[in-house]
């Protein structure tokens, strides 16, 4: 409470959440507005069976499932974002201006990121219009009538990614996860509301297994996403002019999931990916493509060899991206020439493989983590049948959330830390 009644009695703070409520609002009213020509009840019935569109509506914050204006939410600037984070390991310059130019590196990097969700916007538009037109949920469109859509649409999106930025500077917080956690608390809600309102006098005992479980998941999603080894680390003294610098001992912390969510989102779309073209395949003729269609349909609704692959996929991935993103080679490099050494440790390569040593102990740990939460929901779906389980608990959700909200806090009380720092 006294942290609330300092942000509101600090005026340049209460402007910036309000900025940020706003924009949320804004966000939410264009997600609400729907393309004309489109049937309700067929769509609803698409998005509860397609579990491939429902993680798409998921990071649209529910803009996809009403075919909105802002239907492609976030999609496609994530999208380019991760695209260009992988070229970093094939182009040695863009590498260079991600990793090693600072922060005009990083914003050349952005800007190319913005330019690249152009192209996939209108490509991913093009397909969900052409797609919903032949599922029924959208009447034929004219090619002019076409090409307006899908302008609307892209415009959409990079009016997203703009509001999403302006969050980032003007706000507190970052404004892509923001955006992201307040399309996922839009749907809870509802959800709730259909739990109550479906339930019986038998279903009392699993709400009381569902809401401990709630509680565990969120907890040790805390944990795990706030658990860090901190390897010492000692500068040398340095004399400049009269003075001396360093000298000093300070940690380097390793996020036991650096990761994040992204290992997720990637194992999902490989996963669901052939559900989505099998569900299109069964409306074949052909009676082997309408076996295979139905042996994958079946093989991915919770069978214990879908889990044991999602859960391979998800530690693959967290390696695979933590390789990306973290570089010992050029943590060490700059602690040599900042004159710094880890305690017992030689600076140079010594350094660089014992930060790699300890980062695959560490992430070993957090992709087992990433893996269980993955598959947690399906396994606890077959023995608890409540059907919000999935979505108020599921991982990808959850980790989400969790992580935007314990950012924001965390900036938060930095910036109210500035400010009784300047009153002293």
């Amino acid at each position: 409470m006294s942290v609330l009644r300092q942000l509101f009695y600090t005026s340049e703070l209460r402007n910036k959440i309000f900025f940020v409520l706003g924009a949320l609002a804004l966000f939410r009213v264009f997600a609400n507005i729907p393309i004309p020509g489109i049937n309700p009840e067929r769509l609803a019935a698409f998005f509860a069976g397609n579990q491939f569109f429902g993680l798409l509506n998921l990071f649209s914050g529910g803009a996809l499932s009403n075919l909105s204006l802002m239907m492609l939410g976030l999609g496609p600037y994530i999208t380019a974002t991760i695209i260009l984070q992988l070229f970093t390991m094939i182009f040695p310059r863009l590498k260079e201006m991600y990793q090693e130019e600072g922060e005009m590196g990083r914003q050349k990097f952005n800007q190319y990121s913005r330019m690249l969700t152009v192209p996939l916007s209108l490509l991913q538009g093009y397909g969900l219009i052409t797609l919903f037109t032949r599922q029924g949920l959208i009447d034929p469109l004219k090619p002019l009538a076409l090409a307006a859509a899908l302008l609307t649409v892209t415009a959409g999106s990079l009016l997203l990614m703009w509001i999403g930025e302006l969050i980032s500077e003007k706000g507190i917080g970052n404004g892509i996860s923001l955006l992201i956690f307040a399309g996922i608390i839009a749907d809870a809600p509802s959800s709730i509301q259909q739990l109550i309102a479906s339930g019986t006098q038998e279903d009392i005992p699993g709400y009381i297994i569902f809401a401990a479980l709630s509680v565990i998941i969120v907890a040790s999603v805390v944990v795990v996403n706030e658990a860090r080894r901190n390897i010492p680390v000692t500068y040398a003294k340095r004399v400049r002019g009269n003075k001396m610098y360093g000298g000093v001992s300070t940690f380097l912390p390793i996020n036991l999931n650096p990761a994040g969510v992204i290992p997720i989102i990637f194992a999902l779309s490989i996963l669901l990916l052939p559900t989505m073209i099998a569900s299109f395949a069964a409306a074949s003729t052909n009676h082997l493509v309408i076996r295979i269609s139905e042996y994958i349909t079946k093989f991915s609704q919770g069978s214990w060899e879908y889990n044991l692959i999602y859960f391979i996929l998800v530690v693959l991935f967290t390696y695979f991206y933590t390789a990306v993103t973290f570089e010992p080679h050029n943590i060490a490099t700059n602690l040599q020439k900042q004159g710094g050494f880890i305690p017992g440790i030689r600076p140079g390569n010594p350094t660089s493989e014992y930060l790699s040593y300890i980062l695959n102990r560490t992430l070993f740990v957090g992709a087992l983590f990433l893996g269980t939460i993955a598959v947690f929901p399906s396994i606890i779906q077959g023995a608890v049948n409540i059907q919000a389980f999935r979505f108020l608990v599921g991982g990808t959700a959850v980790l989400i959330v969790v992580s935007v909200v314990l950012e924001t806090v965390r900036q938060i009380r930095g910036q109210l830390a500035m400010r009784q720092y300047e009153e002293f």
